[in-house]
């Protein structure tokens, strides 16, 4: 339906990944390498999906990963995303690269909203950004640290999607027919004012941050370890580490100061040829032990997939692309339907496992390939 509904570019950009795409099929694809090891002749009236993440107590242990500029998928983008989230009793991660301002997101979920950190614009923009979080009472600060450089999407060189951004998308010959015969996303994009630049990134003297210029600022703006120091001072809250893949960065984390930390690959989008995230899980639950929370995303499409990182350590998992694709084929509704689907077969893999709820969840559920011990 989000393929029929946005232009290419705009789907591509959702659904690709870096270079050829190998780190990306392989988020999805190594899921497959785990069994189930279920327990039959059991009775369960009801199956618990509750779990308790960063001190938030969730419906079900998923929550919507930070996703760059949903806007551009739907003009409810990152607001009707939060909307869904409450909804649904879990929490909505925002993007820096929001096209919504951060207070309006906060005040449209009924659960829990986190904000996702670059540092674009520099250090007086992300304290001002965090600040804002603070008082407009945002549960948590993830900090992206996977993007010393934006990765190269080749499909957004092919489809024009620097064009789509740009200021003058219209003129641009070659990727008008595209656009035009999709006449209904065409006509909510213009009524929502085109392109808009980032409200969360107010650069002092300048304004907004233009979103052309995010892939510069992006490599202008890597966040380095002794950059934790001056974060946690300024946020004053639990900081989530998102873009561990390795027991180091995983130990480096903690003594950083981090509550939690989130096992991903940037769901295959900067640097490819890195293993899927939940390959990479074991070694970071291994190395923090009980220490603090271990988060996961990259590759989530279905219930199982969740079950299975939660039986290697995950206390929940983020998922990006998947509401996304309900974003962009049906707005809130869509994240709603995305939502529904992932509850359902949560519910249904543990009554098949013979699992009474996802804490009771562990390995003793998986065949593990020896190559992953």
């Amino acid at each position: 339906m989000a393929r029929r509904r946005v232009p290419r570019a705009v789907f591509d950009y959702l659904d690709g990944g870096a270079e050829g795409e190998v780190t990306l099929r392989e988020n999805c694809r190594a899921f497959e390498d785990l069994t189930f090891r279920p327990r039959h002749a059991v009775a369960l009236a009801e199956c618990d999906l509750r779990t308790r993440a960063l001190g938030l107590d969730l419906s079900l242990p998923v929550m919507l990963a930070p996703v760059g500029y949903s806007r551009l998928m739907h003009p409810g983008g990152e607001v009707a995303a939060a909307r869904a989230a409450g909804r649904a009793g879990t929490a909505y991660i925002l993007s820096t690269v929001s096209g919504h301002k951060l207070e309006h997101v906060q005040a449209a979920s009924a659960g829990p909203v986190l904000y996702q950190l670059y540092l674009m614009g520099g250090r007086a923009a992300a304290e001002a950004a965090i600040e804002r979080a603070r008082v407009a009472g945002f549960a948590g600060l993830v900090v992206t640290i996977d993007t010393a450089v934006a990765g190269i999407r080749e499909r957004d060189h092919r489809n024009g999607m620097k064009e789509l951004v740009g200021p003058d998308v219209l003129p641009k010959v070659p990727f008008v027919p595209e656009i035009l015969r999709h006449p209904g996303w065409l006509l909510g994009f213009l009524r929502d004012g085109g392109i808009q630049p980032l409200p969360n990134v107010v650069i002092p003297g300048q304004g907004p941050m233009p979103l052309l210029d995010v892939a510069a600022a992006l490599a202008a703006s890597t966040v380095t370890w002794e950059d934790l120091e001056w974060i946690r001072a300024a946020w004053r809250g639990p900081i989530v580490v998102k873009g561990v893949l390795t027991a180091e960065d995983a130990r480096r984390a903690v003594d950083e100061g981090a509550a939690a930390i989130s096992v991903s690959n940037h769901g295959g989008r900067q640097l490819d040829g890195v293993q899927a995230s939940v390959r990479a899980l074991p070694e970071v639950v291994a190395a923090v032990g009980t220490r603090v929370e271990v988060w996961m995303d990259g590759g989530i499409r279905r219930g199982a997939d969740v079950v299975k990182a939660l039986c290697l350590g995950a206390r929940a998992v983020l998922c990006g692309r998947a509401y996304a694709y309900g974003l962009a084929a049906a707005g809130e509704a869509g994240v709603d339907r995305t939502l529904e689907i992932l509850r359902a077969d949560l519910d249904r893999t543990l009554r098949l496992l013979g699992c009474p709820s996802v804490a009771a969840l562990d390995r003793s559920y998986l065949n593990v390939p020896k190559s992953w011990q």
